[in-house]
Order: C-alpha cells, then structure tokens, then sequence
C-alpha cells in the first residue's frame, strides 16, 4: 500500500504564490501517475495537474501557465508551485497517487491542503 502526508497551503493574496509537497511512502515501486486535485465544499474533486513515470505533465486549462508540477523520485515526493494565484484558486487541495500491482489498480490520497487566496 501506498500512503501520502501532504504540506504546505495557507492563507495568500492575490498574485502571490504556494507551494504544496506530498510524500510518498510504502509500495513506491507501485506508482505511477501522481498528482493534485481540488476540492470546494458542495462540488467533486477537480483536476488540477497530474505528472506521469516519466515526468510528463498534464494542467488543467485554469491553472496552465501558472502552476507547475514535478516529481522527485529519490525523495518520493510530489510537488504543486502555484504561482499567480486567483480568488478561484481557493480550494482544499488533494494530492493523488494511481497504483498498479499486477492488474490491481488503486487510487490514494492524501489528507489534503487548505489554500486560501483572498483579496
């Protein structure tokens, strides 16, 4: 199994930046894509960016140009610079993790990240 302890988040103005880190631990070997999602109350969780094996990357329309993810597998971590931040930004951020054992696929989460940005 898989478990993912995030950091990072806060309270921020607009135009400024975050940075949101998730570490991996367990059956690394597992992983394949991992990512971060956000979530507001009364809505389902929403793509934000995803970052494969490989490190190709993949952005929500909303967040491109601004917010870049990346990977770091010595470390098993997963990170989210959110640069230029907008009042829609504002959401409970989820780091994701896809798994592959044999044909189990699994999908984890972490505990999630508050991000305010205000006005």
């Amino acid at each position: 199994q898989v478990q993912l302890v995030q950091s990072g988040g806060g309270l921020v103005q607009v135009g400024g930046s975050l940075r949101l880190s998730c570490a991996a631990s367990g059956d690394i070997r597992s992983i394949t894509v991992m990512g971060y999602y956000r979530q507001n109350p009364g809505k389902d969780r929403a793509f934000i960016a995803t970052i494969a094996a490989d490190g190709e990357p993949a952005y929500a329309d909303s967040v491109s140009g601004r917010f870049t993810i990346s990977r770091d597998d010595f470390d098993n971590t997963v990170s989210l610079q959110m640069n230029s931040l907008k009042l829609e930004d504002t959401g409970t951020y989820y780091c994701s993790a896809a798994t592959t054992v044999g044909q189990v696929r699994d999908f984890v989460w972490g505990q999630g990240s508050q991000v305010t940005v205000s006005s």
